[in-house]
């Protein structure tokens, strides 16, 4: 996972007398004011001209700041900016879905919500996972490419209407809201968890569910990553709905609750503004994979401290490639999967520079807890492998 939260340092300045300079008295009659009335007077007038010329007449900015307008609007106090009519209303919308109390019963269910090209290669192992808690989870599939061909009773006749999706576009941001409004036609459905082809289950079931039912937050990945594959895809175009500053980044890997669900489907406003301007391409020298931005700012913007800053699905990022490592056959052992379930703190390293690393603990109402129930990516022939550890891992690691 590539991450990290930027930090500001504040630096402190002193005034110190040279050792060995000469000290002088002044005399009592020249200590007069006059210096202090000048400089009140040199601020007056570059507080005044500030205001009265405005930030675009670049000729006004470098006659107060040899940074030009950059430098006058960082010194000055940031102005309240009025909202849109549409800004207003989508504000309105989201206060009364968060204001909706959340209602866990016997009968709540988990939407198991897959986003694959065609075939589930893990699909004997989720049967495994799945079986005995009937009942308590549902399943949805967005097939993107091929029909797929299915081996357990739980997947079948579960696709969705579903369309191409392409890595990086919009698109891939479309098949999730086309699960989340399949799944949200199940009033029962409290959770939300999206998952891949290739993620496979690290708990027990019973685990899972009383980890994601009972949570008080949803567990969005969204953090600040001040590089060039951070706030610089921002695209001047999502102004002023989106400022850069709130432009934030995480991974596509969600579980959220069914309020934030609700609310994400009823966006419109931002949702408008990721399809129309972040994509490859889009801007030159810029990158921005919506899927990697649109809900962690959403989030961010709107609900902060509604979600866990993390996702629960481990991915490994160390190889520092745009892609994550793939776990082959050789790879998954009992060792393998205990660390996994035992991992407590998420890394995070922005994209500035080498990249500076940062760790946040996992924290689950309050209580320090691992922070992963899911795994990526898994090479589908690792499938015989998890299968035989199955039993041990998920009973031996709750």
């Amino acid at each position: 996972m590539k991450a990290v939260k930027g930090w500001r340092l504040c630096g402190t300045s002193y005034m110190q007398s040279l050792p060995g300079a000469r000290h002088h008295r002044v005399p009592l009659t020249t200590r007069k004011p006059v210096w202090i009335m000048a400089v009140v007077s040199l601020i007056t007038m570059f507080v005044i001209g500030g205001y009265v010329f405005p930030h675009h007449r670049r000729a006004a900015c470098y006659m107060f700041s040899s940074k030009g307008c950059k430098g006058l609007t960082d010194w000055l106090p940031p102005s309240p900016r009025e909202l849109s009519d549409d800004e207003v209303a989508a504000r309105v919308v989201i206060r009364e879905i968060l204001s909706s109390p959340r209602v866990i019963k016997k009968t709540s269910k988990i939407a198991f919500m897959f986003l694959t090209p065609g075939t589930l290669p893990f699909e004997k192992l989720w049967d495994l996972f799945f079986q005995g808690h009937e009942g308590k989870f549902s399943v949805y599939i967005h097939a993107s490419k091929d029909t797929p061909v299915h081996t357990s009773r739980y997947f079948l006749n579960r696709e969705i209407r579903s369309d191409e999706v392409v890595w990086g576009r919009i698109s891939m941001i479309d098949a999730e809201r086309r699960l989340l409004t399949s799944a949200l036609r199940d009033p029962e459905n409290q959770q939300f968890v999206l998952l891949s082809d290739s993620c496979v289950p690290l708990r027990s079931f019973d685990y899972m569910y009383n980890y994601m039912m009972y949570s008080n937050v949803s567990n969005v990945d969204c953090f600040d990553d001040p590089g060039p594959h951070g706030i610089g895809r921002h695209m001047d175009h999502m102004l002023p709905e989106i400022p850069k500053e709130d432009f934030r980044k995480g991974s596509q890997w969600f579980s959220m609750t069914r309020q934030h669900a609700v609310m994400t489907m009823a966006d419109s406003l931002y949702y408008s503004k990721f399809r129309d301007y972040c994509g490859p391409g889009v801007e030159s020298n810029k990158n921005c994979i919506a899927d990697e931005h649109y809900l962690p700012t959403f989030f961010y913007m709107l609900d902060p401290g509604g979600i866990a800053n993390w996702t629960l699905t481990y991915v490994d990022w160390s190889e520092g490639k745009w892609h994550p490592r793939t776990f082959m056959p050789e790879d998954v052992s009992h060792e393998l999967l205990k660390n996994l379930t035992s991992i407590d703190a998420v890394s995070r390293v922005t994209s500035e520079g080498t990249g500076i690393v940062t760790w946040t603990q996992c924290m689950w109402n309050g209580i320090k807890r691992p922070c992963y129930l899911f795994g990526r990516k898994f090479h589908a022939d690792a499938l015989d492998k998890l299968m035989d550890l199955f039993p041990m891992y998920t009973s031996g690691f709750d």
